[in-house]
C-alpha cells in the first residue's frame, strides 16, 4: 500500500436521414473572440417530460443554452409537474416552461424542419429511440447529449459511437456520478496503485425500495419470485388511446405492443426498462452509473467474454427481477487482465459475504487489489462514501496527488465544450460511453442466450454463439429501418 503525504476528470426522416452534415450555427469563440454573434447553444429536445425536463432545467441553470424546439409523443406528460419520481425536486415539463417554443410529436419532423435553428439535441426518450434520434441529429452535424444506455442494442450503440467520430460532433452521455469529486478521487487512488494490482471488481445493485432485512440476512433484501410464462406476455390493451398521446410514435422502431394505459408499472412513462423491446433493465440503468467507475479506473474498453445468469429461462417480453453478469477483459499495457462481476435485484455475491463490507449499501462498487480493497456507494444522493480495506492498513492513509482535472458537471461540460469548439471537453463522450454501454448490453445477450460468449468486438460477433445475433441487432418496424 502506498501512503502519500501530500494532498492535492440510417435512414430515418419522413424523406430519409440527411446524409451530409450541415454547417454549425455556433461560431467558436476562439475564432471570433468574446463578442461572437451567437453566444448561446440552440437546443432541441427529444423527450420533454420526466428526466428530459429535469436535465434541460439543470442545463438552463448552468447557462449558455437557448431552447428553440421541443418534441414529445405525449403532450400532456411533456407539460406535467413531477413531484414524486424525483423526490423533493419539483420538475416542470418543458411544454409548460416554454409555451411559445415550436412543438412536435415526431423528432424526425422536428429535426428536418428546425435544422437551421438547432446547434445541439438533448435526447431523453426510452432507450429504443435513443439512436434513431441521435443518429439523425449527428448526420446533420448536431451535437448530442443522450441519456443512458446510449442505444437499445450493441449494433445501435456502435453506430452512434462511429457517427460521433465521423461527423466530429461533441457528445455526452448522462452518467452524472462520473463528474463527482469522489469518483475522481477513487480513480486516482486506484491508478496510483494504492490498493495494488486490481484483477477483480464487483458491482451490486439491490432493489433499494425493498426493505433491508438486517445484518444477519443474506442477501440483505428478499429476492423476488419469477414466472417465465408471465414474462412471455405483453400487457393487455386498454382503449381508447388518449388524444394527447401518439402511441405509434412512442413505439417507434420496436415491434407493436398494445397500449396498456398510462402509469407506473406500465410501459409509459417510467417502466419501459422492464421490457426487452424498449430497454435493458436494471443493468442498463444503474449499471451505466456504477460500472462506469470500474471502466474509468481500470481503463477498460471491450470484453473478451461475457456470461449471464438469471432466474429460470429468459422471458420473451419482460426482463427478470434479478440477473448476474460476468465479463473478462484483456491486459492493457502493464495492467493485468480483469474480471468484472455485476448483480442486481437483491441477489449478491457469496464470495463477498464474509468480508467486512457495508452490505447494507443498496448499490456498491468493490475493487479487489493485491494490497487492499476499495468500496464506493452510489445512488440515493451524491456518490459516496468511499471505504478502504483492510481498515487497519489504511488508518493513516493519505490520498495521492491529483492527476485528473476536476469537473464542473456533466451539463456544464457539454455546453462549454460546444461553445469553445472543444471535442475533448466532455468526460463521457460516445467514444468512452459507447464501449461501456456495449459491455452492459452484452451481459443481457449472454443471459438471453444462456451461453458464455466469446466476444469479437471488432465485428460485433459472439464467435461461439450465432444465435446471439438476434439480440445484438434487432429488426425494425416498417419505416424505421436503419
Amino acid at each position: 500500500m502506498k501512503n502519500h503525504r501530500t494532498n492535492h476528470t440510417t435512414e430515418l426522416t419522413r424523406r430519409g436521414f440527411i446524409g451530409a452534415a450541415t454547417a454549425f450555427t455556433i461560431v467558436p469563440q476562439h475564432v471570433l473572440g468574446q463578442t461572437a454573434p451567437s453566444n448561446l447553444v440552440n437546443i432541441a429536445v427529444v423527450g420533454s417530460g420526466g428526466h428530459g425536463a429535469f436535465s434541460v432545467t439543470q442545463m438552463l441553470k448552468a447557462g449558455g443554452i437557448k431552447v428553440v424546439a421541443l418534441c414529445d409523443v405525449d403532450a400532456e406528460f411533456a407539460g406535467h409537474i413531477e413531484t414524486e419520481e424525483y423526490g423533493d425536486r419539483r420538475i416542470v415539463g418543458l411544454y409548460r416552461q416554454f409555451p411559445d417554443v415550436p412543438k412536435y410529436k415526431d423528432f424526425r419532423v422536428m429535426l428536418d424542419q428546425e435544422q437551421s435553428n438547432i446547434d445541439a439535441v438533448v435526447i431523453s426518450t426510452p432507450e429504443h429511440t435513443h439512436v434513431p434520434a441521435s443518429a439523425m441529429a449527428m448526420k446533420m452535424g448536431k451535437h448530442v447529449y443522450s441519456q443512458k444506455l446510449l442505444g437499445h442494442n450493441i449494433y445501435e450503440i456502435r453506430l452512434a459511437t462511429q457517427l460521433a467520430e465521423q461527423f466530429g460532433v461533441i457528445t455526452q452521455m448522462g452518467i452524472g456520478n462520473h463528474t463527482t469529486e469522489i469518483f475522481h478521487q477513487a480513480v486516482e487512488i486506484i491508478q496510483a496503485g494504492d490498493i495494488g494490482e486490481v484483477k477483480e471488481a464487483y458491482v451490486w445493485c439491490d432493489n433499494e425500495w425493498d426493505p433491508y432485512q438486517g445484518p444477519g440476512a443474506w442477501p440483505p433484501r428478499a429476492v423476488r419470485d419469477y414466472n417465465p410464462d408471465w414474462a412471455d406476455k405483453q400487457l393487455p390493451e386498454k382503449l381508447p388511446i388518449p388524444a394527447h398521446l401518439d402511441w405509434d410514435l412512442w413505439l417507434g422502431p420496436a415491434k407493436y405492443h398494445p397500449y396498456p394505459g398510462f402509469g407506473r408499472g406500465l410501459y409509459h412513462p417510467s417502466n419501459w426498462r422492464s421490457w426487452w423491446d424498449f430497454g435493458n433493465g436494471r443493468i442498463g440503468d444503474i449499471g451505466s452509473h456504477a460500472v462506469d467507475l470500474v471502466f474509468w479506473a481500470l481503463d477498460l474498453k471491450y470484453p473478451l467474454t461475457a456470461e449471464g445468469e438469471g432466474p429460470g429461462r429468459p422471458g420473451l417480453e419482460r426482463v427478470p427481477p434479478w440477473q448476474k453478469a460476468t465479463w473478462t477483459f484483456p491486459a492493457r499495457g502493464s495492467k493485468p487482465p480483469v474480471t468484472v462481476k455485476w448483480c442486481h435485484g437483491n441477489v449478491r455475491f457469496d464470495e463477498l459475504k464474509d468480508l467486512d463490507l457495508p452490505h447494507e449499501w443498496p448499490v456498491g462498487i468493490h475493487f479487489v487489489g493485491s494490497e487492499g480493497r476499495l468500496t464506493m456507494q452510489i445512488e440515493r444522493g451524491p456518490a459516496g462514501p468511499m471505504e478502504l480495506y483492510p481498515k487497519a492498513n489504511f488508518a493513516d492513509y493519505k490520498p495521492p496527488p491529483r492527476t485528473l482535472s476536476r469537473s464542473y458537471g456533466e451539463y456544464q461540460q457539454w455546453i462549454k465544450a460546444i461553445r469553445n469548439d472543444n471535442p475533448a471537453g466532455t468526460e463521457m463522450p460516445f467514444s468512452y460511453s459507447g464501449p461501456l454501454c456495449e459491455t452492459l448490453a452484452l451481459g443481457n445477450v449472454a443471459y438471453r442466450t444462456g451461453r458464455k460468449l466469446q466476444w469479437d468486438a471488432k465485428n460485433l460477433k459472439a464467435t461461439n454463439c450465432p444465435e446471439a445475433d438476434r439480440f445484438i441487432r434487432r429488426e425494425y418496424r416498417e419505416g424505421w429501418a436503419m
